[in-house]
């Protein structure tokens, strides 16, 4: 066997760190793990919110404003889109109720707009969770996996001086296994980089579509016709 199989490598490093060496190893593994988490999550809510984005369409389609609604519910399973229209359509009602609250003092085309406003500051909120830790992972992880290297380094030329000789076999081996500590950083962030830019994009995307939709949704509760019709 080759002695040097069994002297270098990602376990002989593993074996020769010390606790700040193995501190990097379990901070990249923790964010490797966080990040992937929200990927997957947020990717499988991305999908499902994309699909329901169809159901607008069929929203205007119904006969009146409560089966729209009804619609809406039974297709939007993120519930992004339809208690938007449930909570403008309960704003549009509260004047005609009447009542002493401040809400049915107010007035009837303000009210809806705050309405509206609120719940898409709710669905944005909603829709950027998580994207926050996704670009500091995106931005951290290659420098905590550089720092982990440059500490790698320092002990391996440390432990090569100590031995009184420096030889070329004897530097590459532990500067390369230090290295890895690089390559494990970048593997982490790689990810979390590419995850938040695609999810930017598509809440960007879902965004607009709820913007359009409180803008028709305001129109034809306050003057009874969609607007563009």
């Amino acid at each position: 066997m080759n002695p040097a199989t069994t002297t270098s490598g990602l376990a002989h490093y593993w074996a020769q760190g010390d606790a700040i060496s193995h501190a990097v190893a379990y901070v990249l593994l923790a964010m490797s793990i966080a990040s992937w988490y929200y990927i997957i999550s947020k990717a499988w809510s991305a999908w499902r919110i994309r699909k329901s984005a169809h159901a607008l369409e069929g929203f205007w389609q119904a006969s009146d404003l409560p089966d729209a609604i009804a619609v809406l519910q039974a297709a939007d399973s993120e519930r992004v889109y339809a208690p938007l229209a449930a909570h403008a359509a309960e704003a549009a009602s509260l004047r005609s109720q009447g009542g002493g609250s401040l809400n049915a003092a107010t007035d009837p085309g303000e009210l809806l707009t705050r309405t509206l406003r609120q719940e898409i500051n709710r669905v944005s909120a909603r829709l950027e969770s998580g994207l926050t830790l996704l670009a500091s992972v995106g931005s951290t992880a290659p420098f905590i996996g550089l720092f982990g290297t440059v500490w790698g380094i320092y002990h391996a030329l440390a432990a090569v001086s100590a031995s009184g000789t420096v030889q070329i076999d004897k530097v590459a081996g532990p500067v390369g296994e230090a290295l890895i500590m690089t390559g494990l950083g970048l593997l982490v962030a790689i990810p979390a980089v590419l995850a938040y830019n695609a999810f930017t994009r598509v809440n960007r995307l879902t965004l607009a579509e709820l913007d359009g939709f409180a803008y028709d949704l305001h129109a034809y509760l306050t003057t009874g016709a969609r607007v563009g019709q």
